[in-house]
């Protein structure tokens, strides 16, 4: 025994690094892809994990309501002491009636046969589900896209840093070029200084891209419930994003494939039944009712139980609503009129969708053009630089057509990624404007 204490404290200790480690290894996302980062929000972000629970706190609450339509078993038990008698009068004369001592065991059944609160339970229990898992569907959907641009946002602000890296690069060569060949005597000192200047620029450019990409990676994050203090690394392929950027340009809007278009004919059916159910709370509520009691009655509390004297009663009963002051008369109209307002939101939001897919697609088809002429400027860019920069080392072009060239080079590579992500990007409002959004 006494080595238990010290055994104990040990196996305390480490447990919880056991735990903690499990946990970290579970919330760890081994291929960061873009595919497996949404897939990772769905299951993570805190708004859909909400909105899982509400579906399940949903299917409780309708359990519980539906479970009115089972019988109602109770059991009673009573015990009663009179340390005084109830006092009558009859024919002139004064006496005590009851006993001292009383006590009674029941046992009650009801049954609901109609109800209209039970009713309406009963009939929109399906919608009232579906439409919690269509406001989860609609949290993953936007989940998707928010990570989707979030990913992309990371990777276009990591290409300018590569960018910015390659042209650090060339500008180190220049400069050393430039020097050199001040120190031939070829050049002066004004094109090694320019080098200097242009070299200092971009290195402070690198380092508040650096920023940037730290600031996106923790927005990243957020929108996939990533733990902040594990770090992403993301993966991806640049000639496949190429080719997931393009999109069928020719499809139509579907209404049925927007889940918020889902959800407004779900209320609509909701919506539906209410009015009913107010045009039914007219009919009367029956109900059947049972019950089989044991009661005990002695004067002395220890012969209490010795005799019992039971009784049962069994019938149905009829409750009929026959003037409320015009309440469900009222109730039918406001019924009515919410049901009318659900085919006006319906129709606003046909209207909405068109006009998020007309600025959706025409943003997209831009984007596309503009996304193709800048695919051609950097290539153009690229043998333009190359060929001065040869020149320039041969002394037949001026150092200022080598920045400019540099500058042209430099400007195109990151216009050409930025087009790309922008184009992305698009796509995903499009998708979204259509109904065909991945989650």
């Amino acid at each position: 025994m006494k080595y238990f204490t010290p055994v104990l404290l040990v196996f305390l200790y480490l447990f919880p690094l056991d735990s903690s480690a499990q946990t970290t290894k579970d919330s760890v996302l081994a291929n960061v892809t873009i595919s497996n980062c949404v897939q990772y929000a769905i299951k993570h972000q805190p708004a859909v994990q909400q909105s899982l629970l509400n579906e399940q706190i949903t299917n409780e609450t309708i359990k519980i309501k539906l479970s009115q339509w089972f019988p109602q078993l109770n059991f009673n038990f009573s015990l009663q002491n009179n340390p005084e008698l109830l006092t009558a009068y009859s024919n002139g004369t004064y006496f005590t009636s009851g006993t001292y001592n009383s006590s009674g065991l029941g046992l009650g059944v009801t049954q609901n046969i109609f109800n209209n609160d039970l009713l309406l339970a009963k009939t929109t229990a399906s919608d009232v589900r579906k439409e919690a898992g269509q406001e989860t569907i609609n949290n993953k959907i936007n989940t998707a896209a928010a990570v989707s641009k979030a990913f992309y946002d990371v990777l276009l602000t990591q290409k300018q840093a590569d960018v910015v890296d390659e042209d650090i690069a060339r500008l180190k060569r220049s400069l050393r070029d430039a020097y050199n060949q001040y120190q031939s005597g070829i050049v002066d000192k004004t094109d090694y200084k320019r080098a200097t200047i242009s070299l200092n620029n971009s290195t402070a450019q690198r380092r508040q891209i650096q920023s940037e990409i730290v600031a996106k990676y923790a927005y990243l994050k957020e929108q996939m419930g990533y733990p902040d203090s594990l770090s992403l690394s993301l993966q991806y392929d640049t000639t496949q994003i190429e080719k997931d950027a393009v999109i069928d340009t020719t499809m139509g809007v579907n209404y049925d494939s927007r889940i918020e278009y889902q959800t407004l004919q779900t209320q609509k059916r909701l919506y539906a039944a209410n009015v009913k159910y107010y045009k039914w709370s007219y009919l009367p509520t029956v109900s059947a009712f049972g019950g089989y009691n044991l009661g005990y009655l002695n004067n002395q509390f220890s012969k209490l139980y010795n005799d019992a004297f039971p009784n049962s009663v069994i019938g149905v009963q009829l409750s009929v609503p026959i003037f409320q002051g015009g309440k469900r008369t009222y109730e039918v109209k406001q019924a009515q009129e919410q049901l009318q307002i659900a085919d006006i939101n319906i129709t606003a939001l046909k209207n909405n969708i068109n006009s998020q897919y007309a600025q959706a697609m025409a943003e997209y088809k831009g984007n596309l053009a503009n996304y193709l002429a800048l695919k051609d400027n950097v290539a153009l860019a690229t043998d333009v630089y190359t060929v001065i920069r040869i020149q320039y080392q041969q002394g037949i072009k001026t150092y200022l057509d080598v920045i400019t060239a540099e500058s042209d080079l430099r400007s195109s590579q990151i216009n050409y990624y930025t087009s790309l992500y922008q184009l992305l990007q698009s796509k995903i409002d499009v998708q979204k404007a259509l109904g065909i959004l991945p989650y």
